[in-house]
């Protein structure tokens, strides 16, 4: 019987607090055949669509934007948490379950009618990737969609990124927190 990619998720329970169960990517990370099978399946919905820019969301997002933009033969723009990038960027806060957070994106990163294609490991909330979508339009690009590796549904995310005109794409789904 041939693995999926939600076979090679690691699940670790009570990390980073108690009632949580984690979902761990690494392990998909390391395995060549399941991080082959993640990046392909993450480009399945695009084959053939224009885009110009990969955007990938602090921090395992980088690693997975890497390489789709490698597949995809394009440039690649992080998108980070406030104080990280070193150049002019533009800000956008957002909330958090307690709190809020600020993402940003360097200024000149992506130019307007460019078409991005923004990517995760993990949908939750979708207020981080609700903050790299208005990030990118900001800058005038057209955000072509969004692709995760990992939904969490009861959290909501993809109602918001919907509700935002946002086609998203998932590879697998967890039910909890």
């Amino acid at each position: 019987m041939s693995k999926s990619v939600r076979d090679y998720i690691r699940s670790i329970v009570d990390f980073p607090h108690e009632g949580i169960i984690f979902r761990d990517v690494t392990t998909l990370f390391a395995d060549a055949r399941g991080f082959r099978m993640a990046i392909d399946q993450l480009l399945t919905p695009y084959a053939g669509m224009r885009i110009d820019k990969v955007v990938g969301l602090e921090a395992r997002g980088f690693i997975i934007g890497g390489a789709v933009a490698h597949q995809l033969s394009t440039g690649f723009v992080p998108i980070r948490k406030k104080g990280k990038l070193p150049g002019t960027v533009i800000s956008e806060a957002y909330q958090l379950e307690y709190g809020e957070a600020v993402m940003e994106i360097h200024d000149d990163a992506l130019a307007a009618g460019e078409r991005v294609l923004i990517v995760d490991d993990l949908l939750a909330t979708g207020g981080t990737a609700g903050a790299g979508i208005t990030l990118c339009r900001r800058l005038g690009a057209e955000v072509v969609g969004c692709a995760f590796i990992i939904d969490l549904p009861e959290l909501g995310g993809r109602r918001l990124l919907e509700a935002m005109d946002m086609p998203v794409h998932v590879l697998c789904e967890f039910e909890g927190a």
